[in-house]
């Protein structure tokens, strides 16, 4: 196939997920039910327009490892700390019997036996970055249900790479192979493992700290430690690109760069798993009969498994103790078959473990449970409200609290500069926590003091926003002179929030004003104040001048002036 012909399958393949997309996203859905329709449309399932091979291959191969690097990139294990230990009870339990409940379902169905053992480790996964999305929009991800699903998505995530490793093997035609398969999948995890740990710990830090205020090689540095981890998992093992992608996403996200990394890394990921999404549709050989070739069957096993996944979740989740409503709310956002189900299914496919059909049958699961799913974990809410009364008698006396940490009666501090390094000590002694957002490195042994948080990353960044709970915040200081980041600002705050930004302009200060802050910091307004009142103390009374500013001075040396005190009293008000 000649170069151009190349160029125009993906040229095609990105308008029409485009086109698809935009429609899917007025109707609520994820995009990547847009992506595999595409794939679907353009492929032997539809019109047979592209083929998956030359450019659309390496893109979805290059697409597989951009989304493992960001599910790497996601399990920050400072998040679920708390209740690490009850979450990864939960997590076992819960791979262990839906993947049990596939095997009988595909069992009852008469799938043959390698078909039903690729179903029942296709279909346990939950869908990830679908989950966090609907929960991240919903400002639900830091709640105790949504950190008991991250959680779980955690040790599934690390189960999927497990599995994608095993299907991408040579061969697994017996339990000798397979084990010998296993062994070194989870030696190469070791090995890769601790050096990733390592880096985290004495590499990354200082690396990314000498390159973090310089944006573009920030994200290049980063993208280069993925293919580093890439290169050396794949020169030791077929299909290390799964465990090298996922290792070094699980190496950064422990860094205090990880969010600001996420976010830039979100735009290219999206980019690559469109054409992987895509070539799992063009990989359905025998047209539109081997996509409904079961489509009875996946009607029923979709139902079954929503249905069988929920209450797993819920007797689980409950069994640890944490009260109906986290439980109900945790379970129900986890009953769809997960898009990771047609990345084995496609591995399989191409080891020829399974047909067509059976991938055609994994991606009606697939799109028929995430377009239920999606509208279920919108409306989370709404469905508990009226299902509550019955279900409250699960509840125990027994349960454990269902307030787990996150920022609340929280101050925050945009940017760090002089005001804020002297207002950080005000804010820590009235507020419960104090949360730093700067993207400046040379900042975060200053601000990323045992006393506050430190959050790295720019302010506009919607991620960043909803890591520090803005919009819970009881006090935000931001020392952004740039109008638009203080209306943005403004807008996400609750209405009891203390808000004190910064200006440049009388006209933008009086548009701050009427958007609700409640004291715009002038400093050249502040500065002539000062200078005034000094020249006029300095004619009509040198020597009292000469005295108050010596005083000035030395407690300017000592550390003792604190021009912010003169500011903000005790909560954050004015004092004129």
């Amino acid at each position: 196939m000649s170069q151009i012909a190349l160029a125009a399958d993906f040229a095609i393949i990105i308008v029409v997920a485009t086109v698809i997309g935009i429609v899917v996203r007025q109707l609520g859905q994820p995009t990547i039910i847009a992506y595999i329709a595409a794939g679907v449309i353009l492929g032997p399932v539809a019109f047979d327009i592209v083929t998956d091979e030359g450019l659309v291959y390496l893109m979805a191969e290059l697409g597989l490892g951009f989304l493992l690097f960001l599910l790497g990139m996601k399990m920050r294990f400072a998040d679920i700390q708390e209740i690490l230990r009850p979450i990864t009870n939960v997590a076992i339990g819960q791979t262990v019997l839906q993947t049990a409940l596939a095997f009988l379902v595909a069992l009852a169905l008469g799938f043959g036996t390698m078909e039903i053992i690729v179903i029942s480790l296709a279909t346990v996964f939950g869908a990830t970055p679908i989950i966090v999305k609907v929960l991240s929009d919903k400002d639900e991800i830091t709640s105790l249900p949504g950190k008991i699903d991250v959680g779980v998505l955690i040790v599934q995530d690390i189960y999927l790479v497990v599995v994608l490793a095993m299907f991408s093997a040579e061969s697994l035609d017996n339990a000798g192979e397979i084990f010998e398969t296993l062994a070194i999948i989870f030696s190469l995890i070791a090995v890769i493992g601790v050096i990733s740990y390592l880096s985290s710990r004495y590499v990354l830090p200082r690396l990314f700290r000498q390159v973090a205020d310089n944006k573009d090689v920030f994200l290049i540095i980063a993208i280069a430690w993925a293919f580093l981890f890439i290169a050396v998992a794949e020169s030791q093992f077929d299909g290390g690109i799964e465990i090298g992608a996922f290792l070094a996403g699980i190496s950064l996200a422990q860094l205090p760069y990880s969010k600001e990394l996420e976010d830039r890394i979100t735009p290219i990921t999206d980019f690559f798993i469109l054409v992987f999404f895509a070539s799992i549709g063009l990989q359905i050989e025998g047209g539109a009969s081997a996509l409904f070739f079961y489509w009875q069957e996946a009607m029923i096993a979709s139902v079954i498994l929503m249905v069988g996944n929920f209450w797993i979740m819920f007797y689980l989740i409950d069994r640890e103790g944490f009260g109906v409503e986290p439980t109900f709310l945790a379970s129900i956002n986890m009953v769809q078959v997960s898009e990771f189900s047609l990345i084995v299914g496609a591995l399989a496919l191409q080891q020829e473990y399974i047909g067509p059909e059976i991938l055609g049958y994994l991606t009606l699961m697939a799109l028929m449970t995430m377009t239920v799913s999606t509208y279920i974990v919108a409306n989370n809410h709404a469905i508990y409200d009226r299902v509550e009364p019955w279900f409250r008698r699960f509840e125990s006396e027994d349960d454990r609290d269902a307030e787990i940490a996150t920022y609340s009666d929280h101050a925050i501090a945009i940017g760090y500069d002089e005001i804020t390094e002297r207002v950080l000590p005000i804010l820590a002694e009235r507020y419960d926590d104090v949360v730093v957002i700067d993207r400046q490195t040379r900042h975060i042994d200053k601000a990323g003091d045992a006393e506050y948080d430190y959050i790295f990353g720019d302010f506009r960044h919607a991620e960043i926003r909803k890591e520090a709970n803005l919009s819970a915040a009881s006090f935000v200081l931001s020392s952004s002179v740039e109008r638009e980041v203080n209306e943005e600002l403004l807008k996400e705050v609750g209405e009891d929030a203390v808000v004190f930004v910064e200006s440049e302009r009388i006209a933008d200060a009086r548009a701050l004003y009427d958007r609700g802050a409640t004291y715009v910091i002038m400093s050249t307004h502040l500065t002539a104040e000062m200078v005034s009142e000094y020249l006029e103390q300095y004619l009509s009374d040198r020597s009292s001048f000469d005295e108050t500013i010596n005083d000035d001075v030395q407690r300017l040396r000592r550390g003792e002036h604190d021009p912010a005190a003169d500011m903000v009293g005790d909560g954050g008000e004015t004092d004129g």
